[in-house]
């Protein structure tokens, strides 16, 4: 699944990301971690991982979208 990078806090690794339909929804350290990312800046568009639907969707990866 594909996002935009909405919020991010380096110390913390965590923030979050907007879906296509424009539904915000956070990722954890571990999440941003296991993308083996460094840095995110809001607007860059990202690939995520999901478990869950609804109020329990959770991101368990985020990396950077790739062709």
């Amino acid at each position: 699944m594909q996002a935009t990078a909405y919020t991010y806090d380096p110390e913390t690794r965590s923030g979050q990301v907007l879906l296509d339909d424009g539904t915000p929804v956070p990722f954890d350290t571990a999440a941003f971690d296991a993308g083996g990312l460094l840095l995110l800046r809001p607007g860059q568009r990202v690939r995520i991982e999901t478990e869950g639907a609804g109020d329990a969707l959770r991101i368990t990866l985020v990396t950077l979208q790739t062709l």
